[in-house]
This record gives C-alpha cells, structure tokens and sequence, in this order.
C-alpha cells in the first residue's frame, strides 16, 4: 500500500490557520518525550486500534503520522486506513526531517500546556513563594491553607505538609470553604510549576478575596531546599452549601466570558455529534465519582484540572471543537478550566441549562472500539492450572509497564507490542503462548501478529487480566520478566520519592526555557487574559 507524505509547509499551515489536523507521534512515550514538535500527539503505534476512535472521533480528518526512522509512521498509518480514516500520511523524513526545515523540537510530556503556564506567568506576573517562605509560614503557625491541585493520586504519593487535595478545576468552588476567612494566605502547589501557576491564577482571575501565592517549583523546589514531604496522606476537600457554589459559579461565569467562552445547548451538541467534517470532543469535567452516578451520553470522564493540563492526551486533533459541561457544580468546573482552553487557542464551549434527567448514563467512559478480530481464548482458571502444571506455557502481558508492576500474573513476561519480535527473542520458546492486558483489547489485537511470528499455539485469556483478578487469583508485583525495555512511560522527573536532585534541577531549567521556545515555533496562538 502507497502511504503519501506530508512535509513541514503542510502541518505548519494547518496549525498557523487554526485547521484541524492530527499530527501523531507514533513512537512510544519514552522516545516521543526526549524530542517531538510542539503539537505532535503521542499516540503509540501500540495503542491505535483501542484509542483511534475515542481520540479521533472524526475519520475524515487529515491524519500525519511522525516518528524517527523507525517505519513505525507507515505502520500506524496502514492500520489508520484499516480503521476506516480517510486522510492520512506520514510525515517526510520523520523528526529529524521537521529539525531540518527549521522545526522547533520539544522535550517532555504535555508540553503545549506546561510551556503555556510559563507564558501566563511571565505575563500575569503570578505571585509565589519560595519553599523555604512556605515552610517559615507553616512553622510559625500562621493563617496559611496549602492546596494541593494534582490528581489524589500523586497528592497521596507525596505532598506539602498540612497540604490538602484539591485538583485543580475544583479549587474556585471548593476554596472559600477551605478558607472562610479573607485574611487566610492561600499557597496552591503541584509537582513542579505549571498546575500551581494555573491554580494560583484562576483563583486571582476569579477574584478570590484572599492572598494567593503559588509554591514556587511546587515540591520539587521544596526537596531541593531540603524539607521533608508527607507521604500517604488523604485530606480531601469538603461538599459546599448552595450559597457558596453559587457566588463560585458567578466569578467562574465571569471569567469565562472575559476569555470568550462560548456556550452550547445539548441540541447543539447532538447537532456537532453528528457532523462529519468538524471534530468535537465532550467532556464532563467533574469529578470521576460523579461522572460514574450519571453523566450525558457521548461525553467523556476529564477532569478540568487535569484537562488543561494533558490536553493532547484527550483531544489530540488541534483545531477541533471542545464542549464542557459541569451538571452537578452550578457549570464552575467547566467555566474554569474553559477560560484556560480558550487562552490556549481552542475553541471551547460550556454546555449550560443541563438538568439532572439528562443524565441519563451511568458508569465510567468506555473507549469506542473497532471489531475486534477472532482469537482462540483460554479462561482464567484454566489458564492458571496450565502454569503451575505445563512448563510449556507462558504469558505474555501488552499492559503498560506501570501497570504490569503493580501487579501481574504471577510467570508473565511483559512485552511491547511495537517491539513484538525483539521481545520474543527474549522470551523462552515453548508450545503454547497466552496474550493478556489491560484493557483485555490490547491482546487480541496483538495475537495474530504474535501467530505470525511463531509457530506455537497464542491463545488470549478472555477478559484479560481483570479477568484474572475476578477469579480471585494471585498476581505478583515488581518488574519480574521484561522482554522489552519500558519505552511506554517516560519517567517524570518530579515523580516518586527518591528522585535525584541534579534531574530535578534540570527540569526546572527545561521549563523556565519554555517561553523562548514558543516564540521560536510560532505555532501555537496562544494569549493570556
């Protein structure tokens, strides 16, 4: 099959117009994270079948494939045009070809976001403080709340102490109960940098009354100062009284509107759904918990805080339409974060007027999915007997790295799909091989191209490795037996608790370098309110 290419001038156009096109790194996040255009999505050529149509709703948009060399862009783009998408090409020359015609090339991840919290505050001038002011303050036990605006998750891993977690597009609603009093000093704090600024600034934006200082370089400013962070804690924010949600959905409204949000009726919505030449991407930006009591059908679990953040990773087709909608948070959760994808040269929508009867589904977002190709299963419970009695089967496991650590069958290898045949060079050849995952999908699609590479029996255990856990059978945790490297995952500098110092003070240095960059790529259209 004839692939066409596209070059430079084309995906350079389509972004300086504001057209819609996804450009798509293909490679595996660790490699897309050492050096990748602006703009280019991550979506590894291991991945397409379950994520292309959640991703990319619309099948008749252009589609770049990109990658380094590797022949994984022609690949991703054959199994694109399998899927039924209409448009696609592979980039020219992969990234060393977009370096050439004077392309600007990005470290890291969700960088479009992180090098537009730097541009708001090089422009807002947000007010911080550094590590060692915030701890005078805690110590000397002033009138001071920390705010922790990442995901609970990260803020139970490590956080400031007497933080509490408050992520971030909850923070104008949850915020005046937190600290009732207008003399109480707020410090918002993320990992690092960008989710701090943007909290600190939404609650500036939207006229809290109280003094609001980020914690300058989040907790990675306050480890290289050499103070302590908790660990495993769990203060959450509170529910708020009708009247606070209220005033809170005034200052989110306002704010919105100075952006030029614009908003939406559910009609429209079933109109844009419809549509076949404009992408629009639904999302419902309360909390999980919420969205799974009931949410609108064809809309998406993000919440706000962690949209503005990883933008790409959900709505990878830049120029496309975005819907917010916040049913149960008087619409705050969703004018907040809007405010910010407006500034970010989306063009974004709050969905207003929706009535609890229109919430009409219940349970966490299913990805859509292509038909899935017929494979030979064995359950799990079989396939447990065959492990502890057959030396001549072994599992194979396509879950992320992060996910296989956490928790795995006990024997299993874990492999990278887009590294298929150096993985089985690694891993023992026996008779019988049985493909697991989470989600169970990404094994099946990985059998037949398994199959082809060996002349042994691949079976798929039915419901993949959720399956196994429902059987009420043991997993093992660790890195056990890898037959690939763990290029899915590049490891955030700021994460965990045991990060060198010298890589965290790189980090920071990347960011403070992110505003010349956009200047230097040009591409981007972002303002600041």
């Amino acid at each position: 099959m004839s692939i066409p290419t596209k070059n430079y001038s084309f995906v350079r156009h389509k972004l300086l117009k504001q057209e819609e096109i996804a450009f798509l790194d293909v490679r595996e996040e660790d490699p897309h994270a050492r050096e990748h255009p602006l703009f280019a999505a991550n979506l590894p050529l291991s991945r397409i079948e379950v994520d292309a149509y959640g991703k990319l709703p619309k099948k008749n948009i252009p589609v770049v494939t990109l990658d380094d060399g590797e022949g994984y862009a022609e690949l991703a783009a054959q199994r694109l045009i399998s899927l039924g998408f209409t448009d696609v090409s592979v980039f020219e020359g992969g990234v060393s070809g977009w370096k050439a015609a004077g392309g600007e090339v990005f470290k890291d991840v969700n960088v479009p976001s992180k090098s537009f919290g730097e541009l708001v505050e090089s422009k807002r001038h947000t007010p911080s403080l550094s590590a060692q002011e915030v701890k005078k303050l805690l110590d000397d036990k002033e009138d001071v709340v920390v705010v922790d605006v990442r995901r609970f998750d990260e803020y139970n891993t490590m956080s400031i102490p007497t933080g509490i977690s408050v992520p971030g597009a909850e923070l104008v609603l949850r915020l005046p109960e937190l600290a009732p009093n207008p003399k109480t000093k707020i410090i918002v704090n993320c990992a690092g940098r960008t989710r701090s600024i943007i909290g600190t600034q939404s609650l500036i934006n939207a006229g809290i009354p109280n003094e609001v200082n980020a914690l300058r370089n989040g907790t990675i400013g306050w480890t290289l100062a050499g103070q302590a962070l908790d660990q495993g804690q769990t203060r959450q924010f509170t529910e708020v009284s009708q009247d606070t949600a209220s005033t809170a959905a005034q200052r989110a409204r306002n704010v919105a509107d100075r952006a030029g949000v614009k908003r939406a009726t559910l009609a429209d919505v079933v109109q844009w759904q419809m549509q076949s030449e404009r992408t629009s991407y639904c999302f419902d930006t309360r909390t999980p918990e919420e969205y799974e009591a009931g949410h609108l059908p064809g809309f998406r679990s993000v919440p706000g805080g962690q949209l503005v953040q990883e933008t790409e990773m959900v709505a990878p087709v830049r120029g496309a339409r975005i819907v917010l909608v916040d049913p149960s948070g008087q619409g705050v959760r969703a004018n907040m974060p809007a405010s910010w994808l407006a500034q970010m040269a989306w063009e974004v929508y709050v969905l207003d007027d929706v009535k609890t009867s229109d919430l009409t589904e219940k349970g966490v977002w299913q990805a859509p999915l292509p038909k899935l190709p017929k494979v030979n299963t064995v359950d799990a419970l079989t396939l447990s007997n065959w492990l502890k009695l057959d030396s001549n089967t072994i599992a194979i496991d396509f879950s992320t790295h992060a996910h296989y650590v956490k928790g795995h069958i006990p024997g299993s290898w874990y492999a990278l799909r887009s590294q298929l045949s150096d993985a089985l060079r690694n891993i023992p050849q026996v008779d019988r091989y049985i493909l697991t995952s989470s989600p169970a999908e990404l094994s099946v699609f990985a059998a037949q191209e398994l199959q082809a590479l060996t002349n042994a029996e691949v079976l798929v255990l039915e419901g993949g490795n959720s399956a196994w856990t429902k059987a009420g059978l043991e997993l093992e945790k660790g890195p056990s037996l890898l037959a690939s490297p763990p290029l899915d995952r590049y490891k955030r500098p700021y994460e965990g608790t045991s990060v060198d110092p010298a890589a965290m003070q790189a980090y920071l240095d990347w960011e403070f370098g992110l505003v010349a960059q956009l200047g230097k790529d040009g591409t981007h259209h972002f303002w600041v309110l």
